[in-house]
């Protein structure tokens, strides 16, 4: 069991850094923070349509293992502390 929750430390460790690094990926909708920050500069230079549906299908799909693992890991900590 503690090799699990070894692999499931690391995995939401990575998940997490891509996680952020993809969110930062995304195009600015403006409006938002990214306005202040020069992101209300619109160019045609970022991602067309089909790279930024994909790049939210694999922010979408990380973001569910990363719950998932952090899931996973609560329910071993708790088990083990019954134990």
């Amino acid at each position: 069991m503690e090799i699990l929750q070894i692999v499931l430390q690391v995995l939401l460790g990575i998940t997490s850094l891509l996680l952020t690094f993809l969110i930062l990926l995304h195009k600015g909708r403006g409006g938002g923070l990214s306005d202040m920050f020069g992101g209300g500069v619109s160019s045609n230079l970022g991602a067309s349509g089909v790279a930024e549906r994909n790049l939210n299908r694999i922010t979408v799909i990380l973001g569910l293992v990363w719950f998932v693992s952090i899931v996973a890991l609560g329910l071993i900590t708790k088990f083990q502390s019954v134990i």
